[in-house]
């Protein structure tokens, strides 16, 4: 059966424009925290049946084109040797960041099916419960952003400690970049091989890079986990990066299907600009915390300005916060529906 969200992706034209949304599984949503309950946040991501069910209801409650797997950036770390975890009000952290060469020498580079088999049944098990028509994205963080996590130990402004090891110790970060490669490679293979239809990199804070340092540091590593993916697979891979507008041009010849844009970026003139067959994009979040009237002029606005040009997924330019009402959310879905459709 066709599916509307992998034609997109190939650039090929479909009935309407396909629709996924960043984080459409999440803390805005009644279902998840009935899902989850009292369920540590890492148990939930290592949870198969949970993972899958979070996913499942967030593609049935909404009615987009695909589901993206429920979990999350940063487990993929714990069976390298870093001890994670979520803390209320904090998020994640690592209680052993990465400073040093010992560090980087002790972190462990194994099969995905060894250090994170839980994926594939989570893949499975979506798959099994997922309409034929609906696509499945897997995804991982990208290696400058799992780097900027690991060395960080949590989230940040200014990336003191990740720039203090580009600059100071260019030979440790590009083989802390190239483990993160190796093991993200495997991770997203495994996915693909359980049943995933596309895969999204996700690199939240690669914005923070000038184009010299992601050229010089970043862009190498990138290309070397897209050839390792196209190597063995042609589903669909689509890269998606946040204040990284001045970054696009060294992205778009490394072979990514689909660059997913944020909402600061010009979605139609960069995508012709970049000369690429598919992109993905890009509403401002926080605009589904506004009535439904605004929802649908800033949503017209951007199908008016792709112009229903083949090859466009209507998505968000970042992910869905927790303070949106599901109701919006609904209704974004359904209008891009019936507008494209038009």
């Amino acid at each position: 059966m066709a599916k509307v969200f992998i034609d997109a992706c190939h650039g090929k034209s479909t009935p309407h424009t396909p629709t996924w949304l960043n984080r459409q599984a999440g803390r805005y949503m009644s279902e998840y925290h009935q899902v989850k309950g009292d369920t540590p946040s890492l148990d939930f991501f290592k949870n198969p049946e949970l993972a899958a069910q979070a996913t499942l209801d967030a593609q049935r409650i909404l009615g987009v084109d695909a589901a993206i797997m429920f979990a999350d950036l940063l487990p993929i770390m714990e069976p390298m040797g870093l001890s994670l975890d979520y803390l209320p009000g904090q998020g994640p952290v690592f209680a052993n960041p990465i400073r040093t060469g010992v560090d980087v020498d002790a972190l462990r580079v194994a099969p995905a099916e060894e250090a994170t088999p839980y994926i594939a049944e989570t893949v499975q098990n979506i798959v099994s419960g997922l309409p034929k028509d609906i696509a499945l994205i897997g995804f991982a963080g990208a290696p400058f952003t799992l780097a900027s996590y690991a060395i960080e130990g949590q989230g940040s402004r200014n990336y003191v400690h990740v720039k203090k090891m580009m600059y100071e110790a260019p030979e440790l970060w590009h083989q802390l970049l190239a483990k993160l490669v190796t093991q993200v490679a495997s991770y997203l293979k495994l996915q693909i091989a359980s049943g995933v239809d596309a895969v999204q990199i996700f690199d939240t804070w690669v914005g923070s890079l000038s184009p010299y340092d992601f050229s010089t540091y970043v862009r190498q590593h990138l290309r070397d986990l897209i050839t390792a993916l196209k190597a063995e697979s042609d589903v669909p891979i689509i890269y998606f990066g946040t204040g990284n507008l001045h970054l696009l041009p060294q992205i778009a010849d490394l072979g990514i299907d689909v660059i997913a844009f944020d909402w600061r970026t010009p979605l139609r003139a960069t995508w012709d600009a970049l000369g690429v067959s598919a992109v993905q994009g890009n509403l401002d979040p926080i605009v589904l915390c506004a009535d439904q009237a605004a929802i649908r002029t800033q949503t017209d606005q951007i199908l008016g300005d792709v112009g229903g040009r083949a090859g466009h997924i209507f998505n968000l330019g970042h992910g869905i916060i927790p303070e949106t009402p599901v109701d919006n959310v609904k209704f974004l879905v359904d209008h891009v529906h019936a507008a494209s459709s038009r």
